[in-house]
């Protein structure tokens, strides 16, 4: 737990405006938290604390790398990380998490501890696919970027202009004539 001390922030006693933090560090880091996602790595993270009278707002600015193991070679490789991320506490009675950006933590609380945020934001800015730099081919990354622009239209609102649909809708089947007229509507 000594390198994850080094991520404490005495809020205790902070005046309502802005600090800035420096934060650096390698190897030991990923090995004090309990997770096999990464085993090395290298990073600095600059965090941003402005603090008022009802909540600190914290925003972090990562930028390192971190090694991982291709899942098509099983060869290791190093993956670039940059990341701008934010997270709100708002002071309250008891400590929760409200979203991904917003938990509440206890007024009296002395200190936070940022290292899970900067892990989880280094782990949510890792691709899906760990495929090795020498590997990685066009279609690879235009894969990557159809599953997120792919799409299915579920319904429109949009007014079609083609006389041929609008000759459909006027088109009824001839069984419910034949109830109107039984109805005395036709």
């Amino acid at each position: 737990m000594k390198e994850l001390s080094k991520y404490n922030i005495d809020i205790y006693g902070l005046e309502d405006k802005q600090y800035d933090y420096e934060m650096e560090s390698g190897d030991a880091f990923f090995e004090e938290l309990e997770q096999d996602l990464i085993q090395n790595g290298h990073f600095k993270t600059h965090v941003q604390l402005n603090k008022s009278a009802t909540m600190i707002q914290l925003n972090f600015h990562t930028v390192g790398a971190v090694t991982l193991t291709c899942d098509r070679s099983l060869e290791p490789f190093e993956e670039p990380i940059d990341s701008n991320d934010r997270i709100i506490l708002k002071f309250g009675d008891h400590n929760e998490e409200l979203t991904d950006e917003i938990e509440i933590i206890n007024r009296n609380t002395p200190r936070i501890n940022v290292a899970r945020y900067i892990f989880d934001f280094i782990a949510l800015s890792l691709p899906f696919k760990k495929i090795h730099p020498d590997l990685r081919t066009e279609d690879d990354e235009l894969e990557s970027a159809e599953d997120e622009e792919e799409a299915i239209l579920v319904y429109s609102s949009e007014v079609s202009d083609d006389p041929e649909s609008d000759e459909e809708e006027e088109k009824v089947d001839p069984r419910w004539e034949a109830l109107k007229k039984l109805k005395g509507e036709g």
